[in-house]
């Protein structure tokens, strides 16, 4: 679960790790008295995505009317395909020098590590791997001030800075602990005078811990309209942002679909695990919802098991009668009554393969000439 940048402040303040004066904004009504006492500020988006800055979902204002207008025109707005709720209107800070900071989970040696780099403020993944502090952290002792000391060194503060540094590492691993996360990253952590300031907050939190976050930590369901819709329907699905829409009937099968599809060249839309026994009613609904996501091309890849193929084969002529099929639809259809599957399909007009390989093909096929034709 990602908490919003706001969020991930207030907890921040309750470890005593400072940050800019600001406060958050679902309308105009404040703002302006807020800057008043402010002076010039900046103007953040809150979504659950990086890269609002590129995304125009970042504004400065030097005066209340200015930022009176930046606020609301950001909270009419989406920022990378995601409606803006609300704002946090923050102090305007000088930059003397910008690091990153960040406490995760390396999963290869099943420890949290700390991760720093004085280079701050860009994509962790741009920066050199020898400008780039690694440490692992032992579970037992968590994030000492000895620790904490040697990243500082590394990173060539000193006097204040180095001392200030120490204490925010170290409650910074308090707070990873304390609310299970899987992520705190700072970036950037600003040298602004006499003073380290965290100008970013990303917190994500391990959802398998949820039966025991402490109560003052806010739940955020991060699921768009068409996640809760397929969860309401017992099925696994995640947007993505490629082409080809995908339902497959298992969680192995699904991924494995999607890693052949980007073999192929071509770019899944969604990751849609309908499940081993999902009823033809079920499969129905899920492909209306693989088609509200305006694919170019839909892949099914089914292994028929505890679901029969003849179910999903009626689930498909039952959507194709219904509403149709507005885009090049490809089976693979294996398993389970395949041949009155198969037959259902043809009744259809409806081609289904035996391989997932020869399926997958034709997919990215019909995508590159969807795409050659301009539709």
């Amino acid at each position: 679960m990602k908490l919003f940048e706001y969020m991930g402040k207030e907890l921040f303040k309750k470890m005593n790790i400072t940050v800019p004066a600001g406060q958050v904004f679902q309308s105009d009504e404040g703002v302006e008295k807020f800057v008043a006492n402010t002076g010039e500020v900046v103007i953040k988006s809150q979504i659950l995505s990086g890269g609002r800055g590129k995304a125009g979902g970042i504004k400065f204002a030097t005066s209340p009317d200015v930022a009176k207008m930046a606020v609301n025109e950001l909270l009419q707005s989406k920022v990378k395909d995601c409606p803006v709720q609300a704002v946090l209107v923050e102090e305007k800070i000088n930059i003397d020098k910008e690091i990153y900071l960040a406490i995760t989970v390396d999963g290869s040696i099943k420890r949290p590590v700390v991760i720093a780099s004085s280079s701050g403020g860009v994509d962790i993944e741009e920066v050199p791997e020898d400008k780039i502090i690694k440490i692992p952290v032992d579970v037992h002792s968590g994030v000492q001030p000895f620790l904490a000391r040697e990243v500082a060194r590394q990173l060539l503060l000193q006097g204040d800075h180095f001392k200030q540094f120490v204490n925010l590492l170290v409650n910074m691993y308090k707070l990873f602990k304390k609310y299970d996360c899987e992520l705190v990253e700072i970036n950037p952590l600003v040298i602004s005078g006499d003073k380290l300031l965290a100008a970013d907050a990303k917190v994500t939190v391990d959802d398998e811990a949820a039966f025991r976050y402490p109560a003052d930590l806010p739940v955020i369901d991060e699921r768009t309209e068409r996640e809760k819709k397929a969860h309401q329907l017992g099925i696994s699905y995640v947007e993505l942002e490629g082409e080809i829409g995908v339902m497959a009937n298992g969680a192995g099968i699904t991924m494995a679909t999607l890693d052949i599809i980007n073999h192929y060249g071509g770019t899944p839309r969604n990751f849609m695990d309908a499940g081993g026994g999902a009823s033809t009613e079920a499969t129905a609904k899920a492909l209306e919802i693989l088609l509200s996501t305006n694919p170019k091309v839909i892949l099914a890849n089914i292994f028929g098991g505890i679901t029969r193929c003849d179910d999903v084969a009626n689930a498909f002529a039952q959507v194709q009668e219904k509403l149709g099929i507005p885009v090049p639809l490809v089976i693979r259809l294996v398993g389970t009554n395949e041949e009155d599957g198969v037959r259902i399909l043809k009744g259809q007009g409806i081609e289904s393969f035996r391989t997932v390989d020869e399926a997958v093909a034709k997919a990215v096929e019909l995508l590159a000439s969807s795409e050659g034709s301009g539709e």
